[in-house]
C-alpha cells in the first residue's frame, strides 16, 4: 500500500501526456453525473466525496513527494465538483417549471422568434404569453400551419389566436429523446399549435428585425438555387447560408443522414471553419500583392483579425444556434494560436474549448451535437498526434502527384477513424447510423469546403452587382452532386445499421476507452481497446424491451421473433418513438398489432397476451363497464395497462401502469423474464423537468 503512491508518481513521470484534456474529461464526468443522479441530497454528497478527496490530497504528508500525483487528484476531484455545480446553478437559475396540463384557450403573444418549415407546411413561433389558467408569464414554441400563417406574422408582432398549450413532452420511452429537458434549460414552459387564423395587433418593438432579414436571405437564396438545381440543394443553400433548415424534404434529410451527411446540414465546424479558411486566404494572398501593408504589418495576423470577423459574422448571420457559437469559439481559439505562432490543432486547444462551452452551457454536453462535433475533432487529432499519424505525415512525397495522394490517403483514414468514433454515440442517440459514411464524406467534404462554401459566398456578393447567375449555378449543381450521393450511398445494401435502443453502460464504456486511446501516448494507450471492446459487444449485444409502455396508457409494444406487435396502429409521436427504440422503421412488414400475437384474446375493450411467462392485459379504449369483473381479470394477470386511472382493487402481479402511475413515471420499458421495469422518470428523481 505504501508502495502505490510512489509508483503511481512514476508512472506519470515516465509518461508524457496533456493534463487539460483530463481535466475536461473530469469537468464532463461532473456534468453527467448530476443528470444521473436523483436529487440535492445525491448531489450534495457528491460534491463532499470531491472536496474530501481533494482536501485529503492537499493535506497528505507524502504529496512532497507525489507532486503529479497529489495535482492530479486535486485537479480531477476540483473539475468534477465543477462541472456538478455549474449544471446544477444553471438548472436552478435558468430552469422554467412546465405549465401543469393541457389548455385550449385564446391566447395573446409577443413573437420573439420565427423558424421557416415549409417542408412541414408549417412555420414554428416562439413567443412570449401567459399561462391561461393563472396568468404566468411564459414563453411558449408554438406550430402555425401553413392554412393559419401570414407573412407578417414575424419577430416583434403581436397576435391573438385559439391555441393548444400542453407541457413540454417527456420522452415517449426510457432512453429517448426528452423534450421537456431541453425546454426546461431553454425556457420553454409550453408547446402546442395555433387552432385558427392569427389575429394581429402591430409591432412593438424591432428585436425581430434581424431575423426577418434572415427569413427574407433565406428565401432570396432558395429561389435562386432552386433556379439551377432541384429543391433539396435549394434548401440546404438556405441552411449553409441562414441555418434554416425548415425547407428540406424528410426524405433527403434522412438520406443525408443515413449516408453519414447530416452534420452538412447543421452548421457547426466544418461549416465556420471553412468560411475563416477562406477569408484567411484572401487576407493572405491579397496582402501579400500590397508591399507596404506586406512589409509593416504581421499578415498572420492581420487574416487571423479577418477571419475571427468572418466567424463571427458567419454564426451571427446564421442564427447563433449553440452549435454555431460552439463552432466558432473553437475556431476563434485555433486563430489565436496560429497569430501567436503556435500549434493550430492540439488536444490542449480542443479540450480548453470544450471547457469554455461547459463552462456558459453545460447542459450541452448531454446533447448528441456536442458529443458529435468535440469527438470527431478528438479522434482527428488523436490520429495524426500519434506515432502512426506522425509518420505518415512524414511520406507526403516530393511531387504534385505524390502529394495530392497523400492528403487522399489522410482523408480517407481520417473519415473511417470518425465514423468508428461516432458511430457507437450515433446509434445511442439516433438508432441508426450509416455504414459508408467515410466514402461519401470522400466525395461531399472536399466538394462543400472547396466549391460550396465559396460559391454561395461569392453568389451573395456578385448578386449586389446582380452577376450571381454563375456562382449559383456551380452551387447549386454541387448540392445536387452531393444530394445524389446522399441517395446513391444510404440506398446500398447494408447501408444502414439500425439498432434497438442502447444501454447506457455500452455507450460509456466505448466513450471511456476512445478518451483513453486518445488521451495516452505509447503502448499504453492500447489498454483502451478492452473498454471499447466491452462497449462494443454491449452494442451487439443490444435487444429491444419485451414490452413498451407510453406515458398516456394509450399505446404499447411487445417485442418478439424480431417482430414488433402495438396495442394500437397509429401513427403519433410516441408510436413511432416505440418504433425506433426496437429497432425497426415504420411500415416495416414486422409491425403488427396484438390481436395477431399467438394465442391472443381480444374485444372491443380490452386485449389479453401471454409472452415469456407473463400475462398482459392491455385496455384498447377508456374502459366503463364492471368493475368488479376488471378486478378479477387484474388479480389472474401480471400487467395491466390503461389510460385511465383503475381502481385500487385492480391488483395485478407485477405492473399496474395506469394513468396514475404512468402520469408519474413517464413511458416504461419492462423485461418480462427478470420483471425488470425501467421509467422514463426513475423513482425519486427530483429534476425540474
Amino acid at each position: 500500500m505504501s508502495s502505490a503512491p510512489a509508483g503511481l508518481e512514476q508512472f506519470l513521470a515516465e509518461r508524457g501526456f496533456e493534463r487539460m484534456p483530463w481535466l475536461a474529461v473530469a469537468m464532463l464526468a461532473g456534468i453527467g453525473l448530476w443528470f444521473a443522479l436523483p436529487g440535492p441530497g445525491d448531489w450534495l454528497i457528491a460534491l463532499g466525496l470531491c472536496g474530501f478527496v481533494a482536501g485529503g490530497a492537499l493535506i497528505w504528508r507524502g504529496g512532497d513527494d507525489a507532486p503529479l500525483l497529489r495535482g492530479a487528484v486535486i485537479g480531477v476531484a476540483l473539475m468534477v465538483a465543477a462541472g456538478l455545480s455549474l449544471i446544477w446553478a444553471r438548472s436552478a437559475l435558468l430552469g422554467t417549471t412546465p405549465i401543469s396540463g393541457p389548455r385550449v384557450a385564446v391566447v395573446a403573444a409577443h413573437v420573439l422568434e420565427r423558424e421557416e418549415q415549409p417542408a412541414r407546411e408549417r412555420a414554428r413561433l416562439i413567443v412570449a404569453t401567459r399561462d391561461p389558467r393563472d396568468g404566468r408569464a411564459i414563453r411558449a414554441r408554438l406550430n402555425v400551419p401553413d392554412k393559419f400563417d401570414a407573412p407578417f406574422l414575424q419577430p416583434g408582432m403581436q397576435f391573438r389566436a385559439k391555441a393548444r398549450l400542453a407541457p413540454p413532452q417527456r420522452a415517449a420511452v426510457p432512453g429517448g429523446y426528452d423534450f421537456a429537458r431541453s425546454a426546461w434549460f431553454d425556457g420553454l414552459a409550453a408547446s402546442g399549435s395555433l387552432l385558427e387564423r392569427p389575429r394581429t395587433s402591430g409591432m412593438t418593438d424591432d428585436t425581430g428585425n434581424g431575423a426577418s432579414w434572415r427569413t427574407r436571405l433565406a428565401r432570396h437564396v432558395r429561389e435562386k438555387a432552386g433556379a439551377f438545381g432541384g429543391d433539396a440543394s435549394a434548401a440546404i443553400a438556405a441552411t449553409l447560408v441562414t441555418g434554416d433548415r425548415g425547407a428540406l424534404a424528410h426524405d433527403d434529410a434522412q438520406a443525408m443522414r443515413d449516408a453519414g451527411l447530416a452534420h452538412m446540414l447543421s452548421i457547426s465546424g466544418m461549416h465556420v471553419g471553412a468560411v475563416i479558411a477562406i477569408c484567411w486566404f484572401l487576407v493572405m494572398k491579397l496582402g501579400g500583392l500590397w508591399p507596404w501593408l506586406a512589409l509593416r504589418v504581421r499578415l498572420p495576423l492581420v487574416a487571423a483579425s479577418g477571419g475571427a470577423l468572418a466567424g463571427i459574422g458567419y454564426t451571427v448571420l446564421t442564427g447563433a444556434a449553440l452549435p454555431t457559437i460552439r463552432a466558432c469559439i473553437a475556431a476563434l481559439l485555433v486563430l489565436g494560436a496560429m497569430a501567436l505562432g503556435r500549434q493550430a490543432l492540439s488536444l490542449r486547444l480542443i479540450a480548453l474549448a470544450a471547457i469554455a462551452v461547459m463552462l456558459f452551457w453545460p447542459e450541452a454536453a448531454v446533447g448528441a451535437s456536442f458529443q458529435l462535433s468535440f469527438a470527431a475533432v478528438v479522434a482527428i487529432v488523436a490520429l495524426l498526434d500519434s506515432d502512426f499519424g506522425r509518420e505518415l505525415a512524414k511520406r507526403r512525397g516530393t511531387t504534385r502527384w505524390q502529394r495530392w495522394r497523400h492528403a487522399l490517403l489522410i482523408l480517407l483514414l481520417t473519415g473511417i477513424v470518425v465514423e468508428a468514433t461516432l458511430s457507437p454515440l450515433v446509434l445511442y442517440h439516433f438508432q441508426r447510423s450509416g455504414i459508408f459514411g467515410w466514402m461519401a464524406n470522400l466525395v461531399a467534404i472536399p466538394l462543400m469546403t472547396v466549391v460550396i462554401l465559396p460559391a454561395l459566398i461569392a453568389a451573395l456578393v456578385a448578386d449586389l452587382i446582380g452577376l450571381g447567375a454563375p456562382f449559383w449555378w456551380l452551387a447549386a449543381r454541387s448540392l445536387d452532386l452531393i444530394v445524389g450521393l446522399a441517395h446513391g450511398v444510404s440506398g446500398l445494401p447494408g447501408a444502414v445499421l439500425q439498432l434497438p435502443q442502447l444501454r447506457l453502460w455500452a455507450i460509456l464504456a466505448c466513450v471511456g476507452g476512445a478518451f483513453w486511446l486518445a488521451l495516452w501516448r505509447g503502448r499504453l494507450r492500447l489498454f483502451g481497446l478492452s473498454a471499447v471492446a466491452v462497449g462494443t459487444l454491449g452494442i451487439a449485444m443490444a435487444r429491444p424491451a419485451d414490452l413498451l409502455i407510453l406515458a398516456d396508457g394509450r399505446n404499447a409494444a411487445l417485442s418478439a421473433g424480431g417482430g414488433l406487435y402495438l396495442l394500437r396502429d397509429s401513427s403519433s409521436f410516441g408510436t413511432e418513438a416505440m418504433i425506433e427504440a426496437a429497432g425497426m422503421e415504420a411500415g416495416d412488414p414486422a409491425i403488427m398489432t396484438f390481436p395477431d400475437w399467438p394465442g391472443a384474446n381480444c374485444n372491443a375493450s380490452f386485449c389479453e397476451v401471454q409472452a415469456e411467462g407473463r400475462t398482459i392485459l392491455a385496455a384498447r379504449r377508456r374502459f366503463s363497464g364492471d368493475y368488479a369483473a376488471l378486478a378479477r381479470a387484474c388479480a389472474r394477470v401480471d400487467i395491466v395497462i390503461a389510460q385511465q386511472r383503475l381502481p385500487a382493487d385492480c391488483r395485478p402481479a407485477l405492473l399496474k401502469a395506469d394513468a396514475s402511475l404512468l402520469s408519474r413515471r413517464g413511458g416504461m420499458a419492462v423485461n418480462l423474464e427478470s420483471g425488470n421495469i425501467r421509467a422514463v422518470r426513475e423513482a425519486g428523481d427530483q429534476h425540474g423537468w
